[in-house]
């Protein structure tokens, strides 16, 4: 086989890859991520590298490609590629901004819709067993209720359109905005005091890492849902499993973790954790944003290759 010039080492749409293929000799694995061996092997002669959340695109990695041109990064989130040694290097990197931000919303829309209602989403098995805990599944309306912000960003705006239509009041807290037009913009305690569905839309940095602790989360209110796209690390899964356990929280949802996938001892945190869901970072992965995502950085590719 010819070397490759274009690498995809995680899951991207075929037709995507197809049109890659068409312009530059392409190297397609979505299992690739897992073999990084293999991976370091195929670079010698990549001038374009296409990648998720889990390759970890470092200054070894990059010493290993040394005709990279462009790194192409299917999401948003960037805290898996060492962008200091691609500027150091002169490699572009091309995120897909905004392509999966819907995606994102309605994932968010959703779960706290679920997690609202209590145990009516939890509640199958019991059914399953002959029982009809009817009492215990009466849950709480959307409407009327608050949601709060953390970071007020591209997918938090659309976040607040959906959830203002069901009649929600939004909250957020983001030191880069100053204006908001119909959200309050607040302190980070206001925003933990007023929330009844709380959502993180912030990149993990030394600021945000493990900024929702026990202490943190102990300001919230209750009865609070709290509901994590973002990045893992940015809540201390141990203080969050805990909370839920003394019913000092009234659900959460993460999507993103410190390490994934969860190995043995990190998915053990999460076990016999009530009104919790588990999504393995799947919020802005539908098949229509799968599409978009893909078809937006196959044409950064090729466009930075030209």
């Amino acid at each position: 086989m010819p070397q490759p010039v274009v690498v995809v080492s995680e899951f991207m749409a075929e037709a995507a890859v197809a049109r890659l293929a068409q312009s530059r000799q392409t190297f397609y694995d979505p299992t690739l991520v897992d073999r990084p061996a293999d991976l370091q092997a195929l670079l010698g002669t990549a001038e374009a590298l296409v990648v998720r959340n889990r390759t970890q695109v470092t200054s070894d990695l990059l010493a290993a490609a040394p005709a990279l041109r462009v790194v192409g990064r299917l999401g948003v989130g960037l805290d898996n590629i060492d962008l200091a040694a691609c500027e150091a290097r002169g490699v572009a990197v091309r995120p897909a901004r905004g392509a999966n931000a819907d995606a994102v919303a309605e994932y968010v829309i959703s779960a706290a819709l679920q997690l609202l209602r209590g145990r009516a989403f939890f509640a199958t098995e019991d059914l399953r067993a002959g029982g009809w805990p009817r009492a215990a599944c009466q849950g709480r309306e959307m409407a009327g209720r608050s949601l709060g912000l953390l970071g007020f960003g591209d997918i938090a705006r659309r976040t607040a359109r959906r959830a203002q239509a069901l009649g929600m009041t939004v909250v957020a807290h983001d030191p880069l905005v100053e204006t908001a037009e119909g959200v309050d913009l607040v302190s980070l305690d206001a925003l933990l005091e007023r929330a009844d569905v709380l959502s993180l839309h912030v990149p993990l940095t030394e600021t945000t890492q493990g900024l929702f602790d026990a202490a943190a989360l102990g300001r919230m209110k209750p009865d609070a849902v709290l509901i994590n796209t973002a990045r893992g690390g940015i809540v201390d899964e141990a203080a969050l499993a805990a909370a839920l356990k003394a019913g000092h929280l009234g659900g959460a949802a993460l999507d993103v973790f410190a390490k994934e996938p969860l190995d043995e001892t990190s998915a053990a945190v999460f076990r016999d954790v009530p009104n919790l869901i588990l999504t393995p970072h799947i919020a802005g992965v539908t098949e229509e944003s799968n599409e978009r995502v893909s078809e937006m950085i196959a044409d950064s590719v090729l466009e930075e290759l030209a």
